[in-house]
């Protein structure tokens, strides 16, 4: 993932507001860009999204994170102007969004972005393959050239050997891949994926979020992911956005929202998060000390409940390096590691 000082957004959203409702335009420009979801609710109005800004970075996965009704797929369908926003700002790869006609508009969504939704919406009278082509061919695509295409995403989503069999053959996490696959096919550089997994029971959840980072570990696409889960979100995203009445409480890591939770609302839950299994060394590391002479070194990625033996076990600061270069970036001491996990 490119972060915030090399790079230019894919995605970048300002004061984004959806008001449904007779009079929204109006009562939001009434209200200077402060609004009170009750007083707005009593004049027959619902906020959807309240005063969004957020910035989505090449090879990024943002998680938007909320319970029902917090806002979440209403966001995401703003972006993708599936829903038209009331105001704000909205840019895609440095386009005004709002400012495309519909040609444009058809163009960006075929040619760039991948939607995937909860409930798969695959062809009942169509294979696994054909499928998979259909959008291809729907772009013009021959024939020939769309199956063998179709084939690829088949092997990357790991259904080979399934190609030829129906929808109503396959169990659902098996369908929730033919979506990601026919998704993929059209080479999207933004990914949209609201609550894929959220129909699928908890063991094929998980493979299927095993599967999904495996698959942005190859493809490394810029994604927007809408999930309820926590656990989810705390497991597959760069950053997380969480939301409460369509407002965005606290945009950040997985480490920092843990660690240093915004509000009362993100307190709530990040409070059961079991923290060595989520936090990375990095997160709670000290700068290098000079003089450690502890010949234990370990690195700034690892997650703390792999390395708690060896660390709790050591008296002395450990030095902790980046893998990549096999370079000293921090010092960690065994005080600090004990008090992240057991002095909140």
């Amino acid at each position: 993932m490119q972060n915030a000082n090399n790079s230019k957004p894919v995605i970048k959203c300002e004061s984004v507001y959806k008001i449904f409702g007779p009079n929204a335009k109006k009562l939001l420009d009434d209200s200077n860009g402060k609004v009170d979801a009750k007083a707005f609710q009593e004049a027959g109005c619902i906020v959807g999204v309240n005063n969004a800004s957020l910035e989505v970075y090449k090879g990024e996965m943002l998680v938007v994170m909320g319970l029902s009704g917090s806002g979440k797929s209403t966001l995401l369908r703003c972006i993708s102007r599936l829903t038209e926003s009331t105001s704000g700002k909205i840019y895609i790869d440095g386009e005004d969004l709002n400012a495309m006609n519909s040609k444009e508009l058809i163009e960006l969504r075929r040619n760039k972005m991948g939607m995937v939704f909860q409930n798969f919406a695959l062809l009942p009278h169509k294979t696994v393959l054909e499928n998979i082509a259909f959008p291809l061919q729907v772009k013009g695509m021959a024939t020939k050239e769309s199956v063998n295409k179709a084939m690829e995403m088949v092997e990357l989503v790991g259904l080979k050997g399934r190609e030829n069999y129906f929808p109503r053959e396959l169990s659902g996490g098996q369908q929730q891949r033919v979506g990601i696959a026919r998704s993929l096919a059209v080479e999207p550089d933004i990914w949209f994926l609201d609550e894929p997994f959220s129909a699928l029971d908890p063991l094929i959840r998980k493979e299927m979020q095993d599967e999904f980072l495996r698959l942005q570990g190859v493809l490394n696409k810029t994604i927007m992911f809408i999930t309820h889960d926590f656990d989810e979100a705390l497991r597959l995203a760069d950053r997380i956005a969480i939301m409460k009445d369509g407002i965005i409480e606290q945009l950040d890591t997985p480490d920092n929202i843990v660690l240093n939770p915004a509000t009362d609302y993100v307190k709530k839950f990040t409070k059961d998060v079991p923290r060595e299994k989520i936090l990375k060394i990095e997160s709670i590391m000290d700068p290098p000390d000079g003089n450690n002479s502890n010949s234990l070194k370990i690195s700034k990625d690892a997650i703390i409940q792999t390395v708690a033996e060896s660390i709790l076990n050591s008296k002395e600061p450990i030095s902790v390096i980046d893998p990549k270069n096999n370079q000293v970036v921090g010092t960690l001491y065994p005080s600090k590691v004990i008090k992240v996990l057991f002095g909140h």
